[in-house]
């Protein structure tokens, strides 16, 4: 069978289908063995391929034996067959390859081959699907095959509290969304217990219409939000109290380092300024933070030099070229700090807490398949980024669908007529018709044209998808007219009614070429599944977007010249190829412009995955988390010697600025003094204070249980740690945003990018190491600490949704004075926004 059809193919394919075609005949011959077994024998397999594979048996090894059972057991509980080129599928996805299988080849049956294969290893296998209902559907479809043979099968569903989740993760097969695992991914990574979080390690992930997700959505970034517990109130208080202090004896300020501390003194005052009894405990880390950041606001921040106020906003000043910064805020509350000194409305800090794109997600998985339509045109992408290959799957039978080349009309309104006619004439035969449109409004348009000619028809569009598989499942039905948006009831097979063969099978019309050929195609393959008739037809316009982008204005001169009026088409399979052609230049920018995000995404991702596997550390520490946090300790005293010795003089080395540091951040007041640092080199001075911080750790341990200590101490490095990195994204979104104006300046705004995002990176872990220092040793010991979320009110959003959800219907709740800001976030006045009325 495979000899005569990869001809088809190309020779890219043939090796493999070759090879593969071998195995398939081993699993043949096993048929009529498996047959013979009993059902207790049969789901007694399972068990033995998984000894098997503790006796040092590999997946690869059991491939013929588990897909024949798979085979058997599908015959039995299904009453279905799986075809040799369902085989083949399911070889390339275990392979770790793409599977492009026509639609109405069964790729969902096939899947379940490689993921029994896969699951007997014991580390779970995902399923991913584009939306809830397929997840759903497919769960409780072919968890009856998994089920029969053994295997546990979960459904991730979005509102699963966190037990039902880690329950479904721990199945051996888990079906859920793309947006599910992925928000799951970074919940996880922000719990504060072990026991919080759901996921295992990311094993094997199969993912269905992998073109819509890899491809389609993989600029999408996924966003987790929340409200930080920071307020605008306690910026001007911390103003205020800054403003009453006296620099000779309330702090001290390092030229060097632009460090700014309070003084014993300046404790004092503001301990009875802010009605705390003491300014270190925990309970006042936020006030501290604001204090210190008001501090550095007024002290050593200074306007017209480090920064502008223009139109009311804080604007940077660069102190390397002297050039405005605009579009970058100052990090850790600073910004705001500035705009409290200046008296500036206090704009909100950043809400994002944590952010992955779907590339960066699906290429932490240990090994990642998918299946799908139509994934050919988009190989070199597949193979670049994500290192899978696309196997095209030859059809179980001949495609005898008519493929008719695209008509051309002069304008849109000729075009559309036409449409309605195709549809009135087909439709008086009882021949079933579905309509792609690119989008919504034009399904809304030729939906308005069926009404006015009195034809019954359904749409589905974004805004009725609740009915998808309802409506789909009934488009190939005698007599219906489905309009569809081109996306629309992907991954649900259109099954021909009665009598509807002998019609000529499901016409379908495509009312404008996608940019992307794949969609095209998914359109296209509604028709002519499993060797069923069908037509295809697309009709275009001189006036269509992606005409209008690539040169239809000599094709519409040539119709003028021949005197051809809007109801003549041209029908020219040139004209077919020159539209081809501008979608390749379409899928190139595109994929140039995936290339470029993920470029810039890297850079993010590497952080990222040192901050979590940092944070797991500190989560899952035992009696070591004493020595990272003295490895923290030792690391910021480092710098502050460093920076006031390093002039070959000692004579000039400023150890005043040491120990007003030691004593502002690490020990008492009584504790060290000048003299005590006199006469050593700088390796002694940090072996000398840091003697001095071990003693006091000593003392601090034995105030509590061994127990409570480690959780004061995780308390203290998680809140930090969160704190920071919070902000850290933050500051790599608004530098993300600026950063391709320095194209201008001739430089390579990635380079510029990945150089700035390191040392942002690296000035986090110092502010982390710094504060972590401070805390540790100044903050007073409780035993009922709890660790606790720097954030509250968290939602998942993906980034389409962000953008969509920038400005909401705003009710009135509260009252509003004319000329304050609007409160839907518009930034015009309530009088002349929402308070016209």
């Amino acid at each position: 069978m495979a000899g005569l059809l990869t001809k088809i193919f190309g020779d890219g394919n043939k090796k493999q289908l070759n090879r593969m075609q071998k195995k398939v005949d081993q699993i043949e011959a096993l048929e009529p063995t498996m047959e013979k077994l009993s059902e207790e024998e049969l789901q007694q397999k399972t068990a033995e391929f998984k000894e098997r594979i503790k006796n040092g048996e590999t997946l690869d090894d059991l491939l013929v034996e588990a897909f024949a059972v798979v085979r058997e057991a599908s015959k039995r509980v299904f009453n279905m067959r799986p075809y040799n080129v369902q085989l083949i599928g399911g070889m390339a996805i275990h392979e770790g390859n793409i599977a492009e299988m026509k639609t109405g080849e069964g790729k969902t049956l096939a899947s379940t081959l490689p993921a029994y294969l896969n699951a007997l290893e014991g580390k779970g296998v995902h399923i991913i699907t584009v939306n809830e209902y397929l997840a759903d559907r497919d769960a409780a479809e072919m968890g009856k095959l998994f089920q029969y043979l053994g295997l546990t099968v979960g459904l991730n569903g979005n509102g699963l509290s966190k037990e039902e989740k880690r329950e479904a993760y721990l199945c051996d097969i888990t079906y859920g969304t793309n947006n599910e695992f992925g928000f799951d991914y970074l919940r996880d990574n922000m719990v504060l217990y072990k026991h919080q979080m759901v996921q295992r390690p990311l094993n094997f992930a199969i993912i269905d219409e992998v073109d819509s997700i890899l491809i389609d959505e993989a600029r999408t970034p996924l966003i987790i939000s929340g409200s930080a517990k920071k307020s605008a109130s306690l910026y001007q208080q911390a103003n205020s109290f800054v403003v009453t202090l006296n620099g000779e004896t309330d702090y001290t300020y390092d030229e060097k380092t632009k460090g700014v501390r309070l003084t014993e003194e300046g404790n004092n005052k503001a301990e009875k300024f802010f009605h705390v009894e003491n300014l270190y405990d925990l309970d006042n880390v936020s006030l501290t933070h604001h204090i210190s950041q008001a501090l550095k606001a007024h002290v050593s921040m200074h306007k017209d030099v480090d920064y502008m106020v223009q139109d009311g906003e804080v604007v940077i000043i660069d102190s390397f070229t002297g050039r405005l910064m605009k579009g970058r805020r100052y990090s850790d509350g600073l910004h705001q700090a500035i705009e409290a000194k200046e008296g500036l409305q206090i704009q909100n800090e950043s809400m994002t807490l944590a952010s992955i794109t779907f590339q960066n997600f699906f290429r932490m998985y240990n090994k990642l398949a998918g299946m799908t339509g139509t994934a050919k045109t988009e190989e070199e992408e597949f193979r670049n980024i994500y290192n899978m290959d696309v196997i095209v799957i030859p059809t179980n039978r001949e495609i005898v669908r008519d493929d008719k080349a695209d008509l051309i009309y002069k304008t849109m309104d000729g075009k559309f007529r036409a449409v309605v006619e195709e549809i009135k004439e087909r439709n008086q035969k009882g021949q079933p018709v579905l309509v792609g449109t690119v989008a919504v409004e034009t399904s809304e348009l030729i939906s308005a044209y069926l009404k006015k000619a009195g034809i019954k028809h359904n749409v589905l569009n974004a805004k009725n998808h609740f009915k998808e598989a309802e409506i789909i499942e009934g488009a190939g039905q005698k007599g219906s007219v489905t309009i569809a948006t081109n996306m629309a009831g992907r991954g649900t097979d259109i099954k021909l009614g009665e009598g509807v063969k002998e019609l000529g099978g499901l016409a379908v019309i495509g009312t404008e070429r996608h940019e992307s050929r794949r969609i095209d195609n998914q359109l296209r393959g509604r028709s002519g599944r499993q060797g069923d008739p069908g037509v295809t037809q697309f009709y275009l316009s001189m006036e269509d977007e992606l005409m209008r982008r690539f040169g239809s204005d000599n094709l519409k001169a040539m119709m003028d010249r021949l005197g051809m009026d809007d109801s003549q088409p041209i029908e020219s399979k040139m004209v077919s190829r020159a539209v081809e052609s501008a979608q390749k230049r379409v899928e190139g920018n595109n994929f140039d412009a995936r290339k470029t995000v993920l470029a810039y995404d890297d850079v993010l991702r590497e952080q990222r995955e040192i901050i979590y596997k940092q944070r797991f550390e500190i989560i899952d520490a035992g009696e070591n988390i004493r020595e990272v946090i003295e490895n923290m300790i030792k690391s910021s005293l480092e710098r502050v010697v460093a920076t006031h010795t390093q002039d070959n003089d000692e004579a000039n080395w400023n150890l005043q600025a040491i120990v007003d540091h030691t004593k502002g951040n690490l020990l008492d007041e009584d504790s060290i003094s000048v003299t005590d640092l006199k006469d050593k080199e700088a390796d002694e001075l940090i072996d000398f204070i840091f003697g001095k911080v071990q003693a006091k750790y000593d003392e601090k341990s034995q105030e509590l249980t061994p127990e409570q200590f480690q959780e004061f101490q995780k308390v203290i490095v998680l809140r930090v740690v969160d704190t920071k990195w919070m902000d850290h994204i933050d500051q790599m979104d608004q530098l993300r945003q600026g950063i391709h104006l320095r194209a201008y300046g001739q430089n390579d705004p990635l380079r510029e990018y990945q150089l700035e995002g390191f040392n942002m990176f690296e000035e986090m872990v110092a502010n982390i190491e710094d504060e972590v220092a401070k805390y540790i040793m100044k903050a007073q010991i409780r035993d009922n600490l709890q660790r606790q979320e720097v954030v509250k009110n968290t939602q998942a959003v993906s980034g389409d949704q962000e953008k969509k959800k920038a400005r909401k219907p705003f009710v009135k709740q509260v009252d509003v004075g004319r000329n304050d800001p609007c409160p839907c976030g518009s930034g015009k006045k309530y009088k002349n926004c929402h308070g016209k009325n």
